[in-house]
């Protein structure tokens, strides 16, 4: 190198920073999450994974190399612009859409409808549903499922109050059990009917007209609705093994009766049972005109101790947590029950509310409306993906309130339940059916 090239070096110190040019707003994000790293270790293994730095600079959903035989996907925009729009006396809130190209036949056989690709998560790489029993006109397959790990049977109850039933004022529904052991053989088969036995739970003392059940301490929680004026509404301690025992730990609220106590979760921190009551027996002509309005409630078990913690919905129904206890989600079915046989302009919505340290729930929001039926039964997965018993099956949402996709089985799924990971059953009314997927249900508290 010449002496004149060298003086016209640049005599500025050479330096490994960036010009400003370079600096992107990746590589500033990444340091601001880098430095946060402390602060995330202290947050659960799902927010953890949320704000890991690698989830901020490339969060792409895992996508199958090949399409599942019973599923399909289906873009929210190929139906965003309809070429006819069905007027209001063809389509409501009861009305089955199908979307433009596709043939109830379709949904049928390929029934995990993929709306976004954060499904194909959910779902894996062979999921199945298959039909196991069925009731005939019969509701033997409505509400609450709980699953009981030690001998892998899933419970359920009867539906109180259809006259296809009989069941209600007079007589009381029913629980059942099945084994899981029996479906999961028959889960490649399509149609497993007839080969799944349905067995009778003879609670005693009875359970009348259960509806909510959970897991609780080893054992389990019914909602009793109750029946006519001297039956008041429960909830009831069961043990799962035979002779099924109950023990009644709640039927008032300061001596007057509840309305007809509808469904329960357990929050998985602090242990306590929050549970729904609404008019339903009232309006099936099964229990008496209300005196309390339709509100959730706090029960803790232990010092017996019930406490009002929401109200100001039309009909409250589901109920359940986030995995990490900070939401509760909330169902209201409105629609099914207003000033006429149906209102579509009551709520068919999930409202999520932040459940505060002292257990109290603040912060209401709506989380979703659906589109068929109204929400019943809802549950959350271990990722925090909130799932909810719709009227053509059980529908999926991200935790921001993406309609992630539908498990589609045609008609109303009251309600569902996870038995661990990668088995599901869903509650069709009529029919019970068997699901395989990859999602794991939210764990079972000891609290």
């Amino acid at each position: 190198m010449s002496s004149s090239a060298a003086s016209k070096r640049d005599p500025r110190p050479v330096t490994s920073t960036p010009p400003t040019s370079w600096v992107t707003p990746t590589l500033i994000l990444g340091t601001l999450i880098a430095n946060l790293a402390p602060l995330i270790n202290g947050f659960t293994p799902e927010w953890q994974a949320y704000l890991s730095p690698s989830s901020f600079i490339s969060r792409k959903p895992w996508v199958p190399s090949e399409l599942p035989s019973q599923a399909q996907r289906i873009s929210p925009k190929s139906f965003a612009v309809l070429p006819h729009v069905p007027p209001p006396s063809e389509a409501n809130g009861f009305t089955l859409f199908t979307p433009p190209g596709i043939t109830v036949e379709s949904l049928k056989q390929k029934p995990f409808l993929v709306l976004d690709d954060g499904f194909w998560e959910i779902i894996g790489e062979n999921p199945t549903l298959t039909m196991i029993a069925t009731g005939g006109t019969n509701p033997l397959f409505h509400e609450a499922p709980v699953w009981y790990p030690p001998t892998d049977e899933m419970f359920f109850a009867q539906s109180a109050g259809p006259p296809a039933a009989g069941t209600g004022l007079h007589k009381s529904s029913i629980i059942q059990k099945i084994s899981l052991t029996e479906a999961e053989t028959l889960s490649l088969t399509g149609n497993g009917t007839g080969w799944v036995e349905v067995v009778t739970v003879n609670a005693y003392p009875p359970i009348i007209n259960p509806n909510g059940g959970a897991n609780f301490r080893g054992e389990m929680i019914f909602m009793a609705e109750g029946m006519g004026e001297h039956t008041p509404p429960s909830l009831c301690f069961m043990n799962p093994l035979p002779p099924y025992n109950t023990t009644v730990l709640l039927n008032n609220y300061f001596g007057r009766q509840f309305n007809s106590v509808n469904d329960l979760a357990i929050h998985p921190k602090n242990g306590k049972v929050y549970f729904t009551d609404v008019n339903y027996g009232y309006l099936q002509h099964f229990r008496p005109e209300s005196v309390l309005p339709n509100q959730v409630y706090k029960f803790d078990v232990d010092t017996g101790a019930v406490v009002v913690v929401a109200d100001g919905f039309s009909k409250w129904s589901g109920i359940t947590f986030s995995p990490d206890g900070r939401y509760c989600y909330i169902a209201d079915t409105g629609m099914l029950a207003g000033a006429y046989p149906h209102d579509f302009m009551a709520p068919s919505s999930i409202y999520r509310y932040t459940v505060n340290l002292d257990g109290t729930l603040s912060d209401r929001i709506t989380f979703a409306y659906i589109n068929v039926g109204a929400p019943d039964g809802i549950h959350t997965d271990t990722k925090g993906n909130v799932y909810a018993g719709c009227g053509d099956g059980v529908h999926v949402w991200s935790p921001s309130g993406t309609l992630l996709g539908i498990i589609y089985i045609g008609q109303t799924s009251a309600n569902f339940q996870f038995a661990g990971k990668g088995r599901m059953v869903i509650l069709g009314e009529t029919e019970l059916f068997y699901v395989t997927l990859a999602a794991e249900g939210m764990r079972i508290t000891d609290l």
